[in-house]
């Protein structure tokens, strides 16, 4: 957890200084999330197969805030994302995914949502992932056998690409969460949206100026 509060006290640092060398608005709203697939990890027992997964029912959102301009912007995020139906494929254990990412994101063009005109973006990011497999409890043939889970957390990356306009952005991303400590991993590919509430007010005041 050291190393988690070095790396993001660090990453402030870096943005704010960028932010201070450039003409940068502040933003605030919320992000959501569906997964079109996931599937996580858990540190490896010899007991049950650590994996669960979902592709079903996948619902995510969160508050999200930007500082940045029209060409690039800082965010940072957190989201809960739930897999209701999430489960192992080869021994069902229990229902339920669950998993809490924090991310720090530079975003580009479209995907920066300061820009009054429709582009496409990019954006990259990092941070951490708390995440949980059987949310709804794991059956008791496995209880007894020794099985347990419980949150487990990952470092994270993100890529992501789409379409902005004016404080709304749609895009497809992917999340890839490693622990190379304990071997366990996290993936989340789906498609996300986000919404900077000062920039979508805009689109009906025509005669506001960026």
């Amino acid at each position: 957890m050291l190393k988690i509060s070095k790396l993001s006290f660090f990453t402030l640092a870096v943005m704010l200084t960028m932010v201070h060398s450039m003409n940068a608005q502040f933003g605030y709203g919320f992000t959501a999330s569906n997964d079109l697939y996931h599937r996580y990890v858990n540190k490896a027992d010899n007991l049950a197969s650590p994996s669960a997964g979902s592709a079903l029912l996948n619902l995510g959102v969160g508050p999200k805030i930007w500082i940045g301009n029209k060409k690039v912007s800082f965010s940072a995020e957190a989201q809960a994302v739930i897999g209701f139906v999430g489960l192992s494929g080869k021994d069902y254990k229990g229902l339920g995914t669950a998993a809490f990412p924090i991310l720090a994101k530079i975003n580009f063009k479209g995907l920066s949502t300061f820009d009054r005109e429709g582009l496409i973006g990019f954006s990259l990011g990092g941070g951490i992932q708390y995440n949980k497999t059987e949310i709804f409890g794991l059956h008791e043939e496995f209880i007894q056998k020794g099985v347990s889970r419980s949150f487990f957390p990952t470092y994270i990356i993100q890529a992501g690409c789409g379409f902005g306009l004016s404080g709304f952005s749609a895009h497809g991303i992917i999340r890839y969460g490693f622990d190379p400590d304990n071997k366990t991993s996290t993936l989340n590919v789906g498609l996300q949206y986000d919404f900077n509430m000062p920039m979508l007010k805009k689109i009906s005041n025509p005669e506001s100026a960026l």
